[in-house]
């Protein structure tokens, strides 16, 4: 996952060990995509301690070889999936800068196929960072209802 993200040369970086320990920690709200014993894409996500139904999207990355085939899709999709019946996700929460088209375009098709309401509200701005990042509006997708 950490080489996925590097080679992406648009998300934030973050240790090794922190990719290593979602894997671990939050196995049930992320995925991996693996292609001949590589991995080749991930979400990242987590579901928020003070309202579990909500999953957090942290990260998206897909390889540049394996990108237009819908893979992301395919992994937002199985994590509201795979949650079922009795530990639903009614909200799919991200932040996304707003020069992140391809993320802004992934998660208004993930809203839609879905056939759910997508919203975009201030969260994070850039005084809140140290480092000059760039603000990350909140976007708020679902409700996700029980199938």
């Amino acid at each position: 996952m950490w080489r996925v993200a590097r080679d992406s040369q648009t998300l934030d970086l973050n240790s090794s060990y922190s990719y290593v320990l979602f894997a671990r920690d939050f196995a049930r709200s992320c995925r991996v995509a693996v292609q001949d014993d590589r991995v080749v894409g991930f979400v990242l996500g987590y579901r928020r301690p003070d309202d579990p139904t909500r999953l957090f999207v942290w990260q998206v990355a897909v390889d540049a070889d394996q990108r237009g085939r819908g893979l992301s899709g395919r992994m937002l999709d199985d994590l509201v999936t795979a949650a079922g019946d009795d530990d639903p996700i009614r909200w799919v929460e991200t932040t996304i800068t707003d020069d992140n088209i391809a993320s802004q375009r992934l998660f208004a098709s993930f809203a839609r196929r879905w056939n759910v309401g997508e919203s975009v509200e201030p969260l994070f701005e850039a005084d809140h960072f140290p480092d000059g990042h760039d603000p990350e509006p909140v976007h708020l997708i679902g409700p996700f209802m029980p199938a």
